[in-house]
């Protein structure tokens, strides 16, 4: 069974993170014919890319979650250099705007969604509305119940719309969470990435899951899956989510448009 199947949360079933664990590999072993696929991977990103900017009949949103340290910005390094950025286009959902906070929650984000032949990346994203709006009790509970069937929609309309929607909870255990946390602290070239809210979010780690778990339960479709990435090694994550993105993409069958012009009457003088 390919790595897609074997992460991809099914609509209808039941997702317990305590049952997973984020330093599976499901078989893949870290060697270098391992290190060797996933250059593969991003190089075949770039090929895909390619066609679909050139055909201009879909487009692709993806989607990262995590909590804090559990790699989003690392993948966007490693498996998202294979886009060309002239066609893609990375969107970090921080704290809204005053602009942002008089619209709906989904405002902002329809507006990074990419056009057709275009990639776009969310470094968080919508789901953050029934996740630290849930866990922080910044709106009510009617409020956030809602916006799952909201969320679910918004996706729909996406996908028949031509955008082809893949979402990765990058999924780190508290102890590895720890451990990256120590990194930033010894590493004088990543003091910057310290926030004090880091350790004060690290509290409601347990229900920040619950929360995770109600968003990979009531919103993972067919035309907009979730996958759980185990994200310990990231190796592995980085191995995964190109395998993942590639297979994706292929699977759109895409081709290069026809010639406007009898390309065998050209004479270049």
């Amino acid at each position: 069974m390919k790595l897609r199947e074997k992460l991809r949360v099914k609509p209808g079933t039941t997702v317990r993170l305590a049952d997973v664990d984020p330093e599976e590999t499901h078989g893949a072993k870290k060697h270098p014919a391992t290190h060797d696929e996933i250059p593969a991977g991003v190089a075949r990103l770039d090929e895909l890319q390619y066609r679909m900017y050139a055909e201009r009949k879909h487009a692709l949103l993806v989607v990262l979650q995590g909590i804090d340290a559990a790699g989003k910005d690392g993948t966007i390094r490693h498996v998202m250099t294979g886009f060309n950025p002239q066609g893609c286009r990375v969107t970090p959902f921080k704290v809204p705007t005053p602009e942002e906070a008089s619209h709906d929650f989904l405002w902002r984000v329809h507006r990074a969604v990419p056009g057709l032949g275009d990639v776009a990346i969310f470094n968080r994203s919508h789901y953050e509305d029934v996740l630290i709006a849930r866990v922080h009790d910044l709106v009510p509970k009617r409020v956030w119940e809602r916006r799952y069937e909201e969320i679910n929609r918004f996706e729909a309309m996406l996908a028949a719309n031509g955008v082809t929607i893949v979402k990765f909870f990058l999924y780190i255990s508290k102890d590895e969470q720890k451990e990256r946390f120590q990194a930033r602290i010894d590493d004088p070239t990543k003091h910057w990435k310290i926030s004090l809210s880091d350790f004060s979010e690290r509290k409601r780690w347990d229900d920040y899951l619950h929360a995770y778990e109600d968003a990979l339960n009531r919103c993972s479709t067919d035309t907009a899956p979730w996958y759980v990435i185990p994200a310990n090694k990231k190796w592995f994550r980085n191995l995964a989510v190109s395998q993942i993105l590639v297979e994706t993409l292929e699977d759109l069958e895409m081709q290069f448009p026809e010639p406007t012009i009898d390309v065998s009457k050209i004479k270049i003088d």
